[in-house]
């Protein structure tokens, strides 16, 4: 293979959904990223699936533009190992041609966030990649799953869990809009991806003015309850790293 890197539309743009493999793991919420690789490979009829190390791929085109679509096969928390071996094989640079598709619990159910960079926020399977790659300058998505129901859940059986019958509609829906906003990227950029499919914010509803006898308060004020959510979209970090030979039930967050 040619020594120097490729650039421009020669170039593969690496699209990389974040999962644990095997069956009792499909529709979890953790498997997130490997649900949008999947709605990408039957939308743009890409390749395979075939074993490259430590990933299954596919390749194709989205557009005019070579893709490759990547599973990692680590499990979540060892996610950097696979995708240094792809970036480092295809020499691409993270900064412009890498885009990470994961889960995360601090967004509400359906929502998307997208960034062209960033911390891990306490994802596990992010915080491994930045690790490995030596970066946090590369494009995620990240697809809200909700939050626990209650503090005292246990996050691993959390994330590991699958969704209720209302919100396996939802997650249909964001899994569809997470593949376009992908696509976007792909042949337009991430700018113009973040700006089309980044999902605002849901604003609570203001409580009515309250009238007094004499009439309504003149100032009109109201106590603005709804507190901005945590740009890095930080989690508690409970997950144990998975046991080096695979083992499927160390897999938590």
């Amino acid at each position: 293979m040619n020594s120097k890197r490729k650039t421009g539309m020669d170039a593969f743009f690496i699209i990389v959904g974040l999962g644990n493999p095997g069956r009792k793991y499909d529709g979890s919420r953790h498997n997130a990223g490997f649900e949008v690789i999947d709605e990408l490979v039957d939308r743009y009829h890409i390749g395979g699936p075939e074993r490259f190390g430590k990933s299954m791929i596919g390749k194709g085109r989205i557009g005019g533009r070579k893709v490759i679509l990547v599973k990692p096969l680590t499990y979540m928390n060892l996610s950097g190992e696979a995708v240094q071996e792809i970036v480092h094989f295809y020499k691409a640079d993270p900064k412009e041609d890498l885009l990470v598709i994961s889960d995360d619990i601090d967004l509400e159910a359906g929502r998307l966030r997208i960034r062209k960079k960033g911390s891990a926020g306490g994802h596990n399977g992010l915080k491994n990649i930045v690790q490995h790659l030596g970066t946090e300058e590369f494009a995620r998505i990240r697809v809200g799953v909700g939050a626990k129901p209650n503090p005292d859940f246990d996050l691993a059986d959390y994330v590991l869990g699958h969704f209720s019958g209302e919100e396996k509609k939802v997650m249909e829906d964001a899994v569809a809009k997470a593949a376009e906003a992908a696509a976007c990227a792909v042949t337009d950029g991430i700018d113009l991806a973040m700006n089309r499919y980044n999902t605002p914010r849901k604003r609570k509803k203001k409580a009515p003015k309250q009238e007094a006898e004499a009439g309504p308060d003149e100032s009109g004020s109201e106590t603005e309850t709804g507190k901005k959510a945590d740009e890095t979209g930080s989690e508690t970090e409970t997950g144990k790293k998975p046991d080096e030979t695979g083992s499927e039930t160390e897999t938590g967050r």
